[in-house]
């Protein structure tokens, strides 16, 4: 294997050359313990980055067994150490200088929740980073020395200083585990708990600002307490005892008066699907992972969606048993990512008004006066939220500020009075005790709402292939290109990462492959799934080595952005 001078000399070599020479440095080097990979070269300064590995074996990097012998330490001790290599390239490397990417080294930029990455793999035979180096240019000419420096001495130094266990703050990686693999244990104890999502005492929800994901300052920030009625206590492996606000199964509303903390809370819940950092302020919000946020989404496609049990009867006689548009209205729109998310098996509903279609989700009884529900074609979710829960078992958490209407229809009431919260379920049943009595069996009809059978939803592989010279599918901020047309995911609020958006490209590729007119879009995203789970995020990748960055998204999010392709096309229809 070619050494640290091979690599020096032939950086020497092509230093004042054309950008183009680095190409030739492909290939792998020892450089003493660690051993670089560079799989790909960019062809100019302003191209993407190189992609490289820096590998190291597991007796150099000695990361104790305890903390990687299973899945969700391997998971917590690479996100460590993505954190750290980030943190030591950015104090050890100088600024990037020069023309286009010049000088820069990436591993990603984590944010606050802790995800399955490709940035950094612990294997029983090795320990790799996958990095982004932009080599060194002036103008489009190679700077083949300051290169060598960078690749043969910085690099390797930033390397031993974040991946050896000896060279790390073994306490903080201690607890970095303890923390993930307490909070998926308590995760996994919600469903038996009769739970849909928990919020710790002490826990800070309010985030810094409305482009910040960092908390507020604990001078600035109210903590939060549970009421006496829903805490419940949980003893975790760890040894700690937590307690907190639990939420039971069934349709609670989240009530109170604006800007005193409603929408913070349904927000902290729905990040909670994800584990958090230690001082993020959420780290005991946890959700069920099946939790998902339903909005309304004016202008998104619809392909051959079932939303009768909330539309049906329009006046111009299409059939809402097989609804599709390429230009949903509010209520249409809320309609279908409800029923997508319950046909993807979400377990709990997240809804807040202020992002809701009005007309989706209430109907006051002026208006049902005026206008009698054999001329109104929209079943209002206020009358389906009970039999959601008792036909389907989907629970639903729902941010109500305007309107009593969803009083009738909730198991239980929460009101947030400056951030503090209270149990009001017993006062609000006193202020309508009818309605609320009318509210437990259902407004419409004694016979079951849900009693259709969910259609399979199979595309056809014409409308999933891209063209012959057309480039895979790729990400750019909230949107992805693929098979020539524009999914926007701006509306699917539960992605939080950019590498998630990049893994959903890829996966819809993976998904185009195995397309073959016989599997539903629910089937074909199990197989995705199933080979991630055998064979890593590293699978979605069509390149050798460095995958690319790639966060694991949820098949949720999967399912959210193919049911948003516009050129979608069901078998037969």
């Amino acid at each position: 294997m070619p050494n640290r001078k091979t690599l020096e000399r032939t950086l020497t070599q092509i230093d004042g050359r054309g950008y183009a020479s680095y190409k030739q440095l492909i290939g792998t080097y020892q450089l003493g313990a660690i051993q670089l990979a560079i799989d790909h070269v960019q062809v100019d300064p302003y191209a993407p980055p190189s992609r490289m590995r820096v590998i190291l074996d597991p007796n150099t990097a000695k990361l104790p067994a305890d903390l990687t012998n299973d899945v969700t330490g391997r998971r917590a001790v690479a996100d460590f150490l993505t954190r750290r290599f980030s943190e030591i390239a950015h104090h050890v490397l100088p600024p990037p200088s020069g023309t286009g990417n010049s000088g820069l080294v990436s591993i990603g930029q984590p944010g606050q929740e802790i995800l399955e990455r490709t940035s950094v793999v612990i294997a029983s035979d090795r320990i790799e980073a996958r990095i982004d180096v932009g080599l060194p240019a002036s103008g489009r000419r190679a700077r083949g020395l300051k290169a060598s420096k960078l690749l043969t001495s910085l690099l390797p130094k930033v390397t031993e200083a974040s991946l050896v266990f000896a060279n790390l703050d073994q306490r903080a990686l201690r607890e970095h585990v303890v923390l993930h693999r307490d909070q998926e244990w308590l995760r996994s104890q919600l469903s038996p708990r009769g739970l849909v999502a928990f919020v710790g005492d002490g826990a800070i929800l309010p985030r810094r600002s409305g482009d910040s994901d960092l908390p507020l300052s604990d001078k600035a920030a109210v903590p939060f307490s549970s009421p006496d009625s829903l805490r419940v206590n949980f003893q975790l492996p760890s040894g700690k005892r937590i307690a907190g606000m639990g939420i039971p199964e069934g349709v609670t509303i989240i009530v109170g008066g604006g800007y005193h903390g409603k929408s913070t809370l349904l927000r902290a819940i729905e990040r909670g699907v994800y584990p958090h950092v230690a001082g993020d302020g959420r780290e005991w919000v946890i959700s069920r992972a099946d939790a998902v946020s339903i909005r309304a989404e004016d202008g998104r496609a619809v392909t051959g969606v079932n939303i009768s049990p909330f539309i049906s009867n329009l006046p111009s006689g299409i059939d809402t048993r097989s609804f599709s548009t390429t230009n949903a209205s509010g209520s249409t729109s809320q309609a279908t990512n409800l029923v997508e998310a319950i046909d993807a098996g979400a377990s709990t509903l997240l809804i807040d008004e202020d992002t809701s279609a009005t007309n989706f989700m209430i109907r006051d009884e002026p208006m049902r006066t005026l206008i009698p529900a054999d001329r109104e074609p929209i079943t209002p979710f206020v009358d389906r939220v009970q039999p959601i829960f008792t036909e389907l078992g989907v629970s639903t958490i729902l941010v109500a500020g305007g309107s009593g209407a969803f009083f009738s229809v909730a198991d239980r009431i929460i009101s947030l009075d400056h951030y503090v919260a209270h149990d009001v379920t017993n006062e609000a049943r006193k202020i309508a005790p009818e309605s609320w009595e009318a509210g437990r069996t259902g407004r419409n009809s004694s016979s079951p709402v849900f009693s259709y059978d969910w259609a399979s939803r199979v595309p056809t592989p014409s409308s999933l292939v891209r063209e012959v010279n057309q480039k895979p599918a790729k990400s750019r901020g909230t949107t992805i290109l693929f098979a020539g047309e524009t999914i926007n995911l701006s509306a699917v609020s539960q992605l939080v990462d950019p590498a998630q958006n990049q893994a959903i490209a890829r996966a819809l590729d993976r998904i185009t492959a195995l397309a073959d007119g016989r599997m539903s879009i629910r089937d074909l995203i199990l197989a995705v799934e199933g080979r991630i789970d055998t064979d890593g995020l590293d699978w979605l990748s069509p390149f050798n080595g460095h995958p690319g960055h790639l966060a694991r998204p949820r098949h949720y999010e999967l399912h959210a952005a193919l049911n948003r392709l516009r050129g979608l096309c069901l078998t037969g229809t």
